[in-house]
């Protein structure tokens, strides 16, 4: 196999959270399919964000939380592939790195989970004053800010599970997840409401699992390949475009979401500031058989002509004074 002709085993290294290792899963399982001649070890890495959970995310700087570690382990040779949540990483990678797949994407919206003081709830408009919402991504943060002032919205750290146990002794009202993540975990039952993305624009790249090989490595980029689901790599891409050139990341109040609908694709973003005071907003449509990166260029033009860049320079600004960073699952 090329560069990896003598390896029988192929190495994929995840995250150990359970929502990781369930999106690992299901990329060896899909790999199994297409060699089954092969074999396939899972190699758990923690990282820097599973490690730290005294800050929220975006306190801590560096814009690869949950992936730095997984992507040396991959340029050393350690291990052969990488699955990721595609909105945990950066929008540029390293040039020694690159996507070889996408799996097809799974429900981009985000999920609101009550706990015991908001049943009967069925959707963000409905919450009381005074509600705390756990969230710990800026840009939940600030949508919510921007549409529901009556809401707290609160920090919140920890996976899937250890948030939903945190709605459930009430220490938090609710909360608001990636509804792909409950959905992979078989935990789709505790949403009480999928949010519109027209509500909350999810961030780029949200209920996408990639497959990061080594930008040389023929033989790994060969053999995920066929794992890769055309339309979602194309809209994704688009996404994380239309972020990189925004010069953003997963620290930044910015959402954007592209999708094939009807007979044309469209693309959503917002850029808000953190308290949701200021927002620039776009909407773009192409007819078929157009592609997602149509939209990026008129996405950039529309959002830094209602001043996006000055409220993304701002934050980031902030952010690195006071030695800051990022999105949650």
């Amino acid at each position: 196999m090329g560069r990896s002709t003598s390896v029988r085993t192929v190495r994929i290294a995840t995250r150990g959270s359970a929502l990781a290792l369930r999106q690992a899963e299901a990329v060896r399982d899909r790999l199994r399919r297409v060699r089954p001649d092969l074999a396939f070890e899972l190699v758990t890495i923690r990282t820097t964000g599973d490690l730290r959970l005294d800050k929220p995310l975006h306190m801590m700087g560096a814009n690869d939380l949950f992936t730095g570690q997984l992507e040396a382990a991959l340029l050393a040779g350690e291990v052969d592939l990488c699955v990721h949540s595609m909105k945990d990483l950066p929008s540029e990678l390293p040039d020694s790195c690159a996507i070889g797949a996408m799996l097809p994407r799974a429900d981009a919206r985000d999920a609101l989970v009550c706990g015991p003081s908001l049943q009967g709830v069925g959707s963000l408009a409905d919450l009381p004053a005074g509600a705390v919402i756990g969230t710990g991504s800026l840009r939940r943060q600030a949508q919510v800010r921007a549409q529901f002032p009556q809401v707290v919205v609160k920090g919140i750290r920890g996976n899937v599970d250890t948030r939903l146990a945190k709605v459930r002794d009430g220490r938090y009202d609710g909360a608001i997840l990636a509804m792909a993540g409950l959905d992979r975990l078989g935990l789709t039952g505790q949403a009480a409401v999928a949010i519109p993305t027209e509500v909350l624009v999810p961030a780029a790249g949200q209920g996408a699992i990639g497959v990061e090989v080594r930008a040389d490595d023929a033989a790994m980029r060969d053999l995920v390949a066929a794992l890769d689901d055309p339309l979602t790599h194309e809209c994704v891409d688009a996404e994380r475009a239309v972020l990189a050139a925004l010069g953003g990341s997963c620290k930044v109040p910015a959402g954007i979401y592209a999708r094939h609908q009807g007979e044309g694709v469209r693309m959503s973003a917002i850029v808000l500031s953190e308290d949701g005071e200021r927002v620039a907003r776009s909407e773009q449509e192409v007819p078929s058989p157009a592609r997602a990166g149509a939209l990026v260029r008129p996405t950039i033009q529309e959002l830094m002509g209602q001043g996006a860049l000055q409220i993304l320079e701002e934050i980031l600004q902030t952010q690195q004074d006071l030695g800051q960073g990022g999105e949650d699952a």
